[in-house]
């Protein structure tokens, strides 16, 4: 237990930059994928095929792919987070982590699509027609009365949703981001012979941050539900 014990700041931190992570890019999945789901209801063909084309495209690239195409490709055409550059305290934000941002917002709003389209699919269609019929407008109905029950359907897809980014933020270590998974690797190397600690200290920090989203989550389903 030395590795951790000795390194525990390090072990705190990793986590603290894959909460970071998860908070920013699963905001902004949630946006983005709102946005998405909006355009692949809507009335305009052209957008509904643009938001088909990209979610397919997007929802079947490795995220891995995804990565290395801001890390790397995207310098190269002028793509850049070196705005991104600040430093909070301990935690220093670059445009690496701009990058993984991004890459985990894109990659993931896509899947958020497909579980708000589920919901959206469970409301009565009558529920879209009274309010056109009463005046409101598409994004009126959208905002006022399809998403808001479209959202309490999709509780459970979006918290599978959510998880699974919890656990995709270990993408980042390959990038350079000092997250958790990143700090695991530096002190197997520094710590041969504590490897299994090591992995099962790590691996806990996962497991409680995952039932604390999964708890969560089922709070606000049960809470929804009864109302």
């Amino acid at each position: 237990m030395t590795a951790i014990t000795d390194n525990f700041d390090l072990y705190l931190r990793g986590f603290g930059y894959t909460i970071a992570l998860f908070v920013v890019s699963g905001i902004g999945s949630l946006l983005l994928g709102t946005f998405l789901v909006a355009m692949r209801v809507g009335p305009i063909a052209i957008m509904r095929s643009a938001a088909a084309v990209y979610v397919t495209v997007v929802r079947n690239t490795p995220l891995v792919v995804v990565f290395a195409f801001f890390a790397f490709a995207a310098p190269m055409l002028g793509i850049t987070f070196g705005f991104l550059d600040v430093e909070i305290g301990q935690f220093e934000f670059s445009s690496l982590f701009g990058s993984a941002v991004v890459s985990l917002t894109l990659y993931t709003s896509t899947f958020v699509c497909e579980a708000l389209r589920s919901g959206i699919n469970a409301v009565p269609l009558g529920q879209a027609e009274a309010a056109r019929a009463i005046g409101l407008t598409f994004g009126g109905t959208m905002t006022q009365v399809v998403l808001p029950q479209a959202f309490r359907a999709s509780v459970p897809p979006l918290a599978s949703v959510q998880i699974a980014l919890l656990k995709n933020t270990s993408v980042a270590a390959v990038f350079g981001i000092a997250e958790a998974v990143y700090q695991m690797r530096a002190l197997t190397n520094n710590y041969a012979s504590e490897r299994t600690v090591i992995f099962v200290c790590f691996a806990a920090g996962y497991v409680v941050l995952v039932e604390l989203l999964s708890f969560a989550a089922n709070r606000i389903e049960r809470r929804w539900r009864i109302a």
